[in-house]
């Protein structure tokens, strides 16, 4: 499945609180201020797939982590195919909020074995040009997370599970990784990626 692409594949990670979403968003309006095409995308989606796994990660029955796992890697297969490969074939920039990063880091916590996970994903999945790894102390994450909700926290949010989701994260080592302090003001974490992505640009452009 992994396909020819001539756009440019970022990816935004992190454990739940570091502001992924944020910097998404900030980073589509940066961008398109330099005039370059940018889609946003995220995992899971809300096709089929996605849907079921939303409900396993809010409501009173939780699938088992071979269960999500599975649905995770259909989900993925269905977007990639649909969303990701299309826009970067047409030159875009594709910016998506979670990839299989997150499957590796959040299945493994639940016990999957990461390599594992790791193995069924690289077989299909896309490699991103860049991936950027929000970092916060799970405390502050989840001080974020609770900040003006009046519910507890949902399956992925609790301390003790972030703890584990934080140290895989940490233990990531490809070369397309690039890590970012979620303590930093959104607009300077924002022109910090921003930059990182417009040199990849320029780098990609100069090899045509």
């Amino acid at each position: 499945m992994k396909k020819k692409k001539t756009g440019l594949f970022v990816v935004v990670e992190g454990i739940d609180g570091t502001g992924k979403s944020t910097l998404v968003s900030n980073l589509y309006k940066n961008l398109r201020k330099h005039g370059i095409d940018v889609l946003i995308t995220f995992e899971p989606t809300h096709g089929r797939w996605g849907k079921k796994l939303r409900q396993s990660f809010t409501g009173n029955t939780r699938l088992s982590p071979e269960e999500e796992l599975s649905l995770f890697i259909k989900d993925r297969k269905e977007h990639l195919e649909d969303t990701v490969f299309p826009a970067l074939e047409a030159g875009r920039v594709v910016i998506c909020d979670r990839y299989y990063f997150s499957t590796i880091a959040y299945q493994g916590a639940r016990g999957l074995d990461q390599k594992m996970i790791r193995r069924k994903n690289s077989s299909f999945a896309l490699r991103p040009d860049v991936c950027f790894i929000l970092e916060l102390p799970p405390e502050e994450a989840v001080k974020r997370i609770t900040q003006g909700r009046a519910e507890k926290t949902n399956n992925f949010e609790g301390l003790e599970y972030l703890k584990k989701v934080a140290e895989i994260f940490s233990s990531m080592k490809e070369d397309c990784i690039i890590r970012l302090d979620a303590n930093l003001p959104p607009e300077q974490l924002s022109e910090q990626a921003a930059q990182v992505i417009l040199d990849k640009l320029k780098e990609k452009n100069r090899h045509k």
